[in-house]
Parts: structure tokens; C-alpha cells; sequence
């Protein structure tokens, strides 16, 4: 006659009111029959691991809480009780790194149970305090070696923000962002969110003529008020492509565009109402494409406004700001970087890194933006994209449509 059947489910329900009753001894036993039976999971383990560490059996908890996260690798419980444990034994490092998964399955799990969410938070906190004293010691040994920068913010060299940059993410502070070009992907071009304004000296020329390209603004604006608009949503639908509602911004009004060039084409009629603006742009490297680019505009973001997250086309162009009527709060993201735009200072950015744009002020926004070559590109290798580009447009029959 074969031996009886375990009920599984009704014997972990029974550990599990031992260990509740405090008889970890009772349930260790009860935990062993499922696990000699072969047919426990994570949970048996669990209790297992609670009940060997109610009776001080470091060696046998460790193990059963090995055997939990073999079988679910982001047990919550198993996880932190794994972190308690390395720290009480003095392995600091080797706790952190249970409680950075414990904290980064918290962050994902919809609701904590109550005894759970102390826990959690301690775990948060100890991630904290190991960031905290890690950045100290790093920062101590470069004092200690010259090499902390007498600058700060904007002013940091070059390198030195780099070198900031690379121990925020190694600290966890930042994420990396990287180029993701919906369309067209150049490879080993550097991965920059802004760049250094010095290695762009007509910039000096653009800016200098903020006054003149805000006075030919206003006018845009006050046609625009007057009935006849001027600016148009930024985002059009196409009926030649899917329907995508661009998280809200599709023929949104908030977002909108006053063109002086549009997909390599001049806008004659709109670029004779701005000659000063059309001016100061003539040194600057417009990226040159039929049927592409460039596209130059003033682009008005209106008051409590939000550009979500998304990337450009092309890593071939770089895109420039000369912000030209700027409330207060309103600020522009580029990948881990966040600034808000000051009136008169252009920046240039690659657009195919996720960035974002909000204006969080009860008035309107508008830069002016053009498009410029990347500057590594060599010029063989511009004409060769410019060649690539025509062979499509060619093969399709079709001008693109392109966006910023």
C-alpha cells in the first residue's frame, strides 16, 4: 500500500501557525516534512527561514533563505531578512546589495503590506547612508589628490562635469540616457546632452541679436492674437501615416510652431516677416538636407504646458535654443539634466536623448530653434547622408514629413 499523500497546503498552514504561537521548533519540524516530501516552494522555505532564525540557527536560516530566492529571485521578505542578516555579521557590502534589490522590487510591488513597509523604508535608508559615505571617501581621496573642481554649476569645465556626471550615475543619483533616433542612427557620434557652448563661436552672434529676434516675435504674436493664426500645433496628424496621439500633444495648441524654414524648405512668406531674425542665423551650420532639414522655428509653449518624454529622428543634427520670452518655471530636461532657459542664452543639445519640456508659469514660452549639423561628422560624411536621403526620397516617391 503506498505511503499516504502530504496535503502540502494544509501542513504550511499549520507551520504557519506555529511560528504565529511561537513554536519555532513545532514549525521547523512541520516546514521539514514539505521539504523532505519534495514539494515545497518559496513560501515553505520562507517559513522555514523565519522559524530557524526564531531559534538562532544562522547556519540552516541562510540556507532556506538561499533555497527561497532560487525558486522566486525577488522575494521581498527573503530578500531584506538576507540584507539583516550580511549586516549583522558585518558583510556591508554584501548586504547593500540585498537591500538595493529589496528597495528596487518595493518599488515595483503595487501595495506593501503594513509590517513590510518599516522594513522598506529602513532598507531605503541604508541604501542612503552607503551612497552617502561612499561619495564622502571618493570626494575625500580627490581633495586629497587636487583634484576637486574650484568651479561650480554651469562654470565646471567640460571634463570636470563629465567626470560629476559619471559618479552621479554611479551613485545611483542619475540614469544614463543614451541616443535612440526613431529614424536614422550614425554610429560612434559622442553621446552628449548639452554641449559646451565654446565649441560653437557664432552662438556669440545669435545671441546678440536676442532684441531684434523677440521684436520680429511680438509682431508674429500680435497677427497670431489678431485672428489670423499664426502659430500652428506643433505636432499635425498625417492621414499618409498610423494615427499616434503622442501622449496628448497631436494637433495639440499648447505646443506650436511659427516655421521660417520647414523640412528644407524656406517659408517665404514667414521669413519675410522676420529679416533680422533670418540674419543673425546666416553663420550658423544649418544641417542641409532636401525634403528634411533644416526646420526653423519660433516655438511657443503655452502656460501650464507639458512636452512628454520622446526623441528625435536623426543623430546626424544637433538642435539649438535661443530662448526669447521666458516666464519663471519653466524648465527643459535632456536626459539627466534639467535647466530651466534664461532669456538670450542659447544651448545646443542632441534631440535623439529623451528630453522633455514644461512650463509650469501662467504665461507663454517661446525660443527660437534651428537645426545644425552634428559637428563630428566630416564633411564627405554629411554629403554622404544628404546622398543617402536623396536615394529614399527617389525610391518613395514621397516628400517625408519630418518632426523636431
Amino acid at each position: 500500500m503506498p505511503p499516504p499523500t502530504l496535503d502540502a497546503r494544509a501542513l504550511a498552514q499549520s507551520g504557519l501557525s506555529q511560528l504565529r504561537q511561537g513554536d519555532a521548533e513545532a514549525a521547523r519540524k512541520t516546514f521539514g516534512q514539505i521539504i523532505a516530501a519534495d514539494i515545497a516552494d518559496a513560501a515553505v522555505y520562507l517559513g522555514l527561514a523565519y522559524a530557524c532564525r526564531s531559534l538562532n540557527d544562522d547556519i540552516a536560516m541562510v540556507a532556506a533563505l538561499d533555497s527561497t530566492l532560487a525558486i522566486e529571485p525577488q522575494n521581498l521578505r527573503a530578500l531584506l531578512m538576507k540584507a539583516d542578516h550580511l549586516s549583522a555579521a558585518g558583510d556591508e557590502r554584501a548586504a547593500l546589495s540585498f537591500y538595493q534589490a529589496a528597495v528596487k522590487v518595493a518599488a515595483t510591488t503595487a501595495q506593501l503590506p503594513a509590517d513590510l513597509q518599516q522594513q522598506v523604508v529602513h532598507a531605503q535608508e541604508r541604501c542612503e547612508q552607503s551612497v552617502a559615505t561612499l561619495e564622502s571617501s571618493i570626494r575625500n581621496r580627490l581633495a586629497e589628490q587636487g583634484l576637486v573642481p574650484e568651479e561650480s554649476g554651469e562654470q565646471l569645465q567640460p571634463s570636470i562635469r563629465r567626470f560629476e556626471q559619471s559618479l552621479d550615475i554611479l551613485l545611483g543619483k542619475k540614469k544614463a540616457y543614451f541616443q535612440e533616433p526613431r529614424y536614422y542612427f550614425f554610429p560612434s557620434l559622442p553621446q552628449i546632452q548639452f554641449y559646451d557652448r565654446q565649441n560653437f563661436p557664432w552662438l556669440d552672434k545669435v545671441e546678440a541679436a536676442t532684441a531684434e529676434i523677440r521684436a520680429e516675435l511680438i509682431e508674429v504674436m500680435r497677427g497670431d492674437s489678431a485672428g489670423s493664426p499664426a502659430f500652428k500645433p506643433y505636432v499635425q496628424g498625417d492621414a499618409r501615416r498610423p494615427y499616434n496621439p503622442q501622449n496628448g500633444m497631436l494637433n495639440n495648441p499648447d505646443w506650436s510652431a511659427f516655421y521660417l524654414w520647414k523640412n528644407g524648405e524656406i517659408v517665404h512668406e514667414n521669413a519675410a516677416r522676420c529679416p533680422r531674425t533670418m540674419a543673425a542665423l546666416a553663420d550658423v551650420p544649418i544641417a542641409q538636407v532636401a525634403n528634411r532639414s533644416p526646420s526653423i522655428l519660433f516655438s511657443l509653449l503655452r502656460p501650464g504646458a507639458h512636452i512628454p518624454p520622446h526623441n528625435g529622428l536623426v543623430n546626424t543634427r544637433l538642435i539649438c535654443h535661443l530662448p526669447l520670452i521666458v516666464p519663471e518655471k519653466c524648465t527643459f530636461r535632456v536626459g539627466n539634466e534639467t535647466h530651466p532657459w534664461v532669456e538670450g542664452k542659447a544651448w545646443i543639445f542632441d534631440d535623439t536623448i529623451e528630453h522633455e519640456a514644461w512650463n509650469e508659469s501662467d504665461q507663454t514660452r517661446v525660443i527660437l530653434l534651428c537645426e545644425i549639423w552634428q559637428p563630428d561628422l566630416t564633411a564627405k560624411e554629411r554629403q554622404q547622408v544628404k546622398t543617402m536621403y536623396e536615394a529614399i526620397d527617389e525610391q518613395s516617391g514621397v516628400k517625408p514629413k519630418w518632426e523636431i
